[in-house]
């Protein structure tokens, strides 16, 4: 009675990891083995795994990534240009410590997306949140925040996350007004935070996605210039994969 009694105040309490161990540990005759210390121990070893699962999974419910990507399954064996040196430096994080920005460019199919999700997901893995956007999607999103009144609370929104990932940048020009919200989120971020931008455009072209010079002007000097940055090449990874697909596989 006292045993159910325990486990009902731990999970009332929500310590749902120790309250699962420690049935389990009733239920493990080696166990009783073990001193009160090391019993004690492995509960709160189970607890604290427990929570930092259940920050990940929201940090990366959150993140809202578009592809379930991860640094384990980033393919080096296609050639495309890229350093697994490099890669492995980005995952452990110091960059996003110095609050530091990365660029990714390469031809469509090249794997800009899936490298940046993994390094996203690598983020969130170090207790960074982050946060994915195509840019077309975000200057809509703002644009409606204005509309709406939720504008400064979005901005916020945006500002505190450690990792704000910029896909398909350059795609279509950007209006005065998009390229000045743009550039709104990019300075808040300056120094402070993260900013990975992906784009199928070398970086020297970024400058006439925007339709206002100045503003151009300001974006990419906040951004580009102390930038890590990734060049991939290559065929599309879609059709080199569709090469080697077996036949009526």
């Amino acid at each position: 009675m006292l045993t159910q009694q325990t486990l009902q105040t731990l999970r009332e309490l929500g310590l749902t990891g120790m309250a699962d161990a420690y049935q389990a540990q009733l239920q493990d005759p080696d166990l009783h083995a073990l001193s009160f210390d090391e019993r004690l121990g492995l509960l709160v070893d189970r607890e604290w795994s427990a929570r930092q699962t259940r920050r990940l999974t929201r940090r990366l419910q959150e993140a809202k990534l578009r592809l379930p990507a991860a640094i384990e399954d980033i393919d080096y064996t296609t050639p495309r240009g890229l350093d697994r040196a490099v890669i492995r430096t980005l995952a452990d994080g110091r960059w996003l410590h110095e609050h530091q920005s990365l660029l990714i460019v390469g031809p469509t199919g090249a794997g800009k997306t899936f490298l940046a999700c993994a390094l996203a997901h690598a983020a969130c893995r170090l207790g960074f949140t982050a946060r994915y956007y195509r840019v077309p999607r975000l200057v809509g999103d703002l644009a409606l925040a204005r509309a709406d009144g939720s504008y400064p609370r979005l901005m916020a929104r945006l500002a505190k996350t450690d990792l704000l990932v910029l896909d398909d940048w350059g795609l279509a020009v950007l209006a005065a007004g998009e390229a000045r919200d743009l550039l709104e989120v990019i300075d808040d971020r300056c120094t402070t935070r993260s900013t990975l931008v992906a784009s199928q455009l070398p970086v020297e072209h970024w400058h006439a996605t925007m339709a206002a010079p100045s503003i151009a002007d300001a974006v990419l000097d906040r951004l580009v210039h102390t930038a890590h940055k990734i060049h991939l090449k290559g065929e599309s990874m879609r059709k080199v994969r569709a090469k080697i697909k077996p036949q009526g596989g």
